[in-house]
């Protein structure tokens, strides 16, 4: 069941014009997504410590001709922080059962980073089953098994010794945050004026540090199943899009994972980082609407 916030949550970030702010209960637990726009749904899935203030660029553009749902996925953004499996298809799972509940018998399903995984994983369940039915994917610079991309420091950062490491660096040195945060454009001087501090925003809101090493505990597992259940997604119309400087998921990783999926349309944003969506946003939506209206 789902409800529309008047007044939006204290301490997010102000909304776009034509965006809503909406609530759904979920298993005990309640998730904050955004919603906009009209026409055939559109999922936008963030990657790790994102949430859906990454899409505040897109929705307004794809308004005319999608409806936008954009969720901070449980644990992430402002939705709450219950202690659950957090693991690749667990979140998957999570994400077809607010489908489920939004009343979709299709979607085109865009995700980003570790949301690419989880998108990837949510389209293999509903190949198994045949419903929901996802019309295309849109991947950008998703996580995937041939990225140097987590191979050793999200492992280690999810054993016992390695949590308690990044925990204590992450709080005690602050200054840190924006460090990593700038390191994931490609060029310094296209980092939106917002971008930082709405990203810090979910930091008020205790256990997001939490939620993100319970992510990494299960990361190399997690490729190995994406690895596996690859090749049974040929069949969906699938665009990867992806920056030549992105340092988090590494574009050498591209096409390997493109030959799972033929056909697929490749966008590459020269000089961008892991954020194209923020650091070319123009750019990145023409190429999404141009895919979008095939």
């Amino acid at each position: 069941m789902s409800e529309i916030r008047a007044v939006p949550t204290p301490g997010a970030p102000p909304l776009s014009e034509g965006v809503d702010e909406c609530w759904i209960d979920f298993d005990g637990a309640r998730m904050r997504y955004l919603r906009a726009g009209s026409g055939p749904p559109i999922i936008l899935l963030h990657g790790l410590m994102g949430y859906s203030f990454s899409w505040r660029y897109v929705m307004p553009a794809l308004a005319p001709l999608r409806t936008c749902y954009a969720p901070d996925m449980l644990g992430a953004g402002f939705s709450d922080r219950p202690k659950i499996d957090h693991s690749m298809r667990a979140t998957a799972l999570r994400l077809l059962k607010f489908v489920e509940g939004l009343k979709l018998d299709s979607f085109d399903l865009l995700g980003t980073s570790r949301g690419g995984a989880v998108a990837m994983s949510a389209a293999a369940e509903c190949l198994k089953t045949g419903k929901p039915h996802i019309r295309s994917l849109i991947l950008v610079a998703p996580v995937n098994p041939y990225s140097a991309h987590g191979r050793w420091l999200a492992p280690f950062a999810g054993t016992a010794v390695g949590s308690v490491i990044v925990r204590a660096v992450m709080e005690r040195v602050p200054s840190l945050y924006p460090y990593w945060h700038g390191r994931m454009f490609g060029d310094a001087k296209k980092i939106p004026s917002d971008s930082l501090e709405g990203y810090k925003a979910p930091l008020a809101k205790p256990g997001l540090f939490e939620h993100a090493l319970s992510i990494v505990k299960t990361w190399s597992a997690d490729l190995r199943e994406l690895e596996a259940l690859l090749p049974t997604l040929a069949s969906i119309p699938t665009m990867l899009m992806w920056g030549t400087d992105d340092p988090a998921v590494t574009f050498s990783s591209m096409e390997p994972l493109a030959r799972h999926f033929p056909g697929a349309e490749k966008v590459v944003f020269r000089g961008v980082g892991h954020l194209p969506y923020e650091e070319c946003a123009e750019e990145f939506n023409r190429a999404l609407i141009r895919f979008l209206e095939r």
